[in-house]
C-alpha cells in the first residue's frame, strides 16, 4: 500500500511539475511597457495568450501552468497590436531572452533554449546577407565596379543557398526549420520554358512533402504550427493576391481545385486556406472575373457539404447571393429589359428593350441623378457618344436606367442636362433588373456584346471604354 502511494505521490508531483512547464523571461533593451503579451499569429491578427508586468529590472518575465505548443509566437507591446518580434517556443520552455526594442537577429542573446538561439542565428546570417546584396545593387549603378559587383552578387546568392540548404537540413528537428523549408519556394530551372507555370505548379511542393516531416507521424504537429504562423499566411496570401491577382478567373479556380486536391482530408488546413481567400473574393468590387471565383467556391465546395465547419446561416447566405451574382458573371447571357422612358407609360407596348439596337454592343449604364461621381461618369460618357456619332462610328448604345425612386427628380434632372443615351426609368418595367444585374449601388456599367452576352460587369472609367472593346475584338473578331 504505501509503495502505491509513494507512486502515486511521485506521479502528482511530476504532472504538477509538467504543468507549471515555462518561465520565459525577456530583456528589451529600450522597451518601457507597462506589460507585454505573447501572441500567436493567426491570419494578418495577433491573438494575446499571455501577458507579463516589467519588473524593477525591467525584465517581462513570463510563467505559469500552461504547457505551450510548440510553434512561432509574437512579442507584442501593451496595446495588444503592435508586435515587438518573433520568437519560437519549441523544446525547453525555460529559458532568458536578452535583445534590442525590435528582436533585431543579431543582438539577440539567448540563455535555455537551443531552438531559439539557432533560429536568432539563422536569421542574422540572412539579414547580413541581404544587407550586402543591397550595397553590392548599389554599387552596379556605377559602370565602372558593374561587373565586380554582379560577379560578387551572384557568389553570395550561391552561397546564401548552400547555407539555406545546409541549415534546413541540419537543424531538421527543429520545428521553425522544419516550417522555413515546408513554405520555402522551390528553384525554377533555367531549362524550363514557361518559368511562371512552372512556378505555379510546384508552387506548394514543399508544403506537401514527406521530406520536412509533413507527411508522417509528425506532420499534425507541423500543419499545427503552421496555421499560427506568418510563414503560412504569407505564403498563401502571396499565392492568391501577388502571383494570381491578374490571372484569369478560370486559372484562379484551376489553382483552387488543384490546391484542394493536395490538401485533401486535413480539414483544418483547408478551412484556412478558405477562410482568408473567399471574403476577399466576395468583396472585391473592382477586380474582373472575382465574383465567378468566388460562385466556384461556393457551388463546388461550401454549397457540396466540402466544407463541414459552414453553419447552415453561413450557406444559407452563400446560396442566396451565389443565385443571386450568377446571373451577371462574365459570359452569361444578359437578361433583357424593357422599360418606360420618360412618358412612363404603362402600356408595355411603348416599353424599350436592352437589347433591340443595331450597334454591336449595349452598355446598360445604371445611375442616380444625386449621386456626385454618377454625374461626372455620365457627363463624360455623353462626350464620348458625341465624339463617336460625330464621327459616324456609333459603336455602342448607351441604355441608361435612372437608379432613382423619384422620377420627378430623375426627369428634372434629364431636362437639364444633356444626357445622349436611351434613358429609362421608373417602377415600369419587366424584371427586377438588380436582381437581374446584381446591382446594388450607382453607378454600375454592364456591357454586352452582339450576342447580348455579359463581356464586361465592372464599372469601368469612360477613358478605359474603348480600349476595352478594342481588346475584346482583337480576342474575339
Amino acid at each position: 500500500m504505501k509503495k502505491i502511494l509513494a507512486i502515486a505521490t511521485l506521479l502528482a508531483a511530476f504532472l504538477t511539475l509538467q504543468a507549471q512547464s515555462y518561465d520565459m523571461t525577456f530583456r528589451l533593451e529600450g522597451v518601457a511597457d507597462s506589460l507585454l503579451y505573447i501572441a500567436r499569429h493567426h491570419r494578418d491578427q495577433l491573438q494575446p495568450m499571455d501577458s507579463a508586468q516589467r519588473a524593477k529590472d525591467g525584465s517581462y518575465r513570463f510563467r505559469g501552468k500552461r504547457n505551450w505548443p510548440r510553434g512561432i509566437y509574437a512579442l507584442v507591446h501593451q496595446d495588444g497590436k503592435k508586435a515587438i518580434g518573433d520568437f519560437t517556443i519549441d523544446g525547453s520552455q525555460r529559458f532568458t531572452l536578452t535583445a534590442d526594442d525590435k528582436l533585431t537577429p543579431s543582438t539577440v542573446h539567448v540563455k535555455g533554449c537551443q531552438a531559439n538561439s539557432r533560429m536568432f542565428g539563422y536569421l542574422a546570417v540572412v539579414a547580413d546577407a541581404q544587407q550586402k546584396q543591397k550595397q553590392l545593387r548599389e554599387l552596379q549603378k556605377d559602370p565602372s565596379q558593374r561587373p565586380q559587383a554582379e560577379a560578387e552578387e551572384a557568389a553570395l546568392i550561391e552561397q546564401m543557398k548552400q547555407t539555406e540548404k545546409g541549415t534546413l537540413y541540419g537543424y531538421s528537428p527543429t520545428l521553425f526549420f522544419r516550417m522555413v523549408a515546408a513554405c520555402r519556394e522551390g528553384d525554377v530551372p533555367d531549362s524550363v520554358e514557361d518559368k511562371a507555370f512552372h512556378y505555379r505548379a510546384h508552387y506548394w511542393d514543399n508544403l506537401f512533402s514527406s521530406e520536412f516531416g509533413v507527411q508522417g507521424p509528425e506532420a499534425g504537429d507541423l500543419h499545427s504550427a503552421l496555421l499560427y504562423s506568418p510563414n503560412l499566411y504569407n505564403k498563401v496570401n502571396y499565392f492568391f493576391f501577388g502571383q494570381l491577382y491578374r490571372a484569369h478567373s478560370d486559372t484562379i479556380c484551376r489553382e483552387i481545385d488543384r490546391l484542394a486536391a493536395r490538401i485533401g482530408d486535413d480539414t483544418a488546413l483547408l478551412r484556412y486556406v478558405f477562410d482568408h481567400i473567399e471574403p476577399r473574393y466576395f468583396r472585391s468590387t473592382r477586380n474582373i472575373g472575382w465574383d465567378a471565383v468566388w460562385c466556384h467556391l461556393a457551388s463546388e465546395y461550401y454549397l457540396k457539404g466540402r466544407c463541414p465547419w459552414a453553419t447552415e446561416g453561413t450557406l444559407h447566405n452563400m446560396r442566396y447571393n451565389y443565385n443571386r451574382i450568377r446571373q451577371s458573371l462574365i459570359g452569361a447571357h444578359g437578361q433583357e429589359l424593357w422599360m418606360a422612358d420618360t412618358n412612363q407609360s404603362a402600356d408595355t407596348k411603348d416599353w424599350i428593350s436592352s437589347h433591340r439596337f443595331p450597334t454591336r454592343y449595349v452598355i446598360l449604364w445604371f445611375w442616380d441623378p444625386d449621386c456626385h461621381h454618377c454625374q461626372e461618369q455620365s457627363t463624360e460618357l455623353a462626350a464620348l457618344c458625341d465624339s463617336l456619332r460625330a464621327a459616324n462610328n456609333p459603336r455602342f448604345t448607351v441604355y441608361a436606367v435612372g437608379y432613382e425612386s423619384d422620377v420627378d427628380k430623375w426627369k428634372k434632372y434629364l431636362r437639364e442636362h444633356h444626357m445622349p443615351f436611351v434613358n429609362v426609368g421608373g417602377p415600369n418595367v419587366n424584371v427586377d433588373y438588380q436582381e437581374a444585374y446584381n446591382v446594388h449601388g450607382a453607378p454600375t456599367m454592364i456591357i454586352l456584346n452582339e450576342r447580348r452576352d455579359i463581356i464586361m460587369n465592372k464599372t469601368l472609367p469612360v477613358k478605359s471604354i474603348l480600349p476595352f472593346l478594342d481588346n475584346y475584338e482583337k480576342q474575339k473578331p
